[in-house]
């Protein structure tokens, strides 16, 4: 699934190429979507330009005429520029045909995506209770402390709650628990102050080096300019079972959390 490195990445690709261009023509090709894509969408983005390009946790949002198109890439989707004329293959959706001769094309094999809309000074109900972004000054250890006294739940998915804090998946929650010489299993409410200040940073450094380096590259991710992620070569722990730990050699375990595969090494993390 594409985490917050991989969709800040696309934004980071298609924003140039929408932001103040016009939309001259929206085609559905099958609404059936995570949650059906809106029937008068064609009438609030047609003939309208985008005026920004943001994120918000793994959501894109496109402010484009009198609100918003919400994008969620889902487990196998991925937004990308094409000339207009390229020919439509198997599972793209969606065509935003551009002013400029392009057009933004929304892929997904497995429709667990979504392609939304939000007015203009309304909140859509997916976005209006998540936590603060994890690189803005909102987000730290005091934080995760605070909100962590008397959960019994295993740390790993408690930084994994968008209450909490948003775009923590799966493999930037276990590299940086790894980072921090966290054990994933630990119950939230016994960890330290000093240690959830320890988690908050490597976080940071961890979600902030993936978003340098691309994102990761998985199975069904393509970046919205076409590029492929680079951050796979760095993963000390995620995807790695059985393998020998970078750091000291102990063989790496593995367990579920949260109905999550969860890599972690005994020797490095306590």
């Amino acid at each position: 699934m594409p985490e917050l490195p991989e969709v800040e990445t696309t934004r980071r690709g298609i924003a140039p190429h929408l932001e103040g261009h016009r939309v001259t023509r929206l085609i559905v090709r099958d609404p059936r979507l995570r949650w059906p894509i809106p029937e008068d969408l064609a009438i609030q983005v047609e003939n309208q330009t985008f005026t920004a390009v943001r994120r918000r946790a793994k959501y894109l949002l496109m402010d484009i005429g009198g609100g918003t198109l919400i994008s969620h890439l889902g487990m196998s989707g991925n937004l990308r520029l094409v000339p207009a004329e390229t020919p439509v293959l198997k599972h793209e959706h969606v065509d935003i045909e551009l002013d400029s001769g392009l057009t933004l094309r929304y892929t997904d094999p497995r429709r667990f995506g979504a392609m939304l809309w939000q007015r203009a000074g309304e909140v859509h109900p997916l976005l209006a209770r998540l936590g603060p972004e994890p690189l803005s000054a909102e987000f730290d250890g005091e934080r995760l402390y605070e909100l962590s006294r008397k959960r019994s739940m295993a740390v790993k998915p408690f930084i994994m709650d968008n209450a909490v804090v948003v775009g923590v998946g799966n493999i930037y929650a276990t590299e940086a628990l790894f980072a921090a010489g966290i054990d994933p299993r630990r119950e939230a409410g016994r960890i330290s102050r000093a240690r959830y200040q320890a988690l908050a940073e490597e976080i940071k450094k961890v979600l902030a080096r993936a978003i340098e380096s691309g994102g990761t590259t998985l199975r069904d991710f393509i970046g919205g300019d076409g590029k492929p992620g680079y951050f796979k070569q760095e993963l000390f722990v995620y995807g790695r079972a059985g393998q020998l730990c970078k750091v000291c050699g102990t063989t790496l375990s593995e367990c579920r959390l949260g109905q999550r595969s969860t890599v972690f090494c005994r020797r490095c993390q306590s």
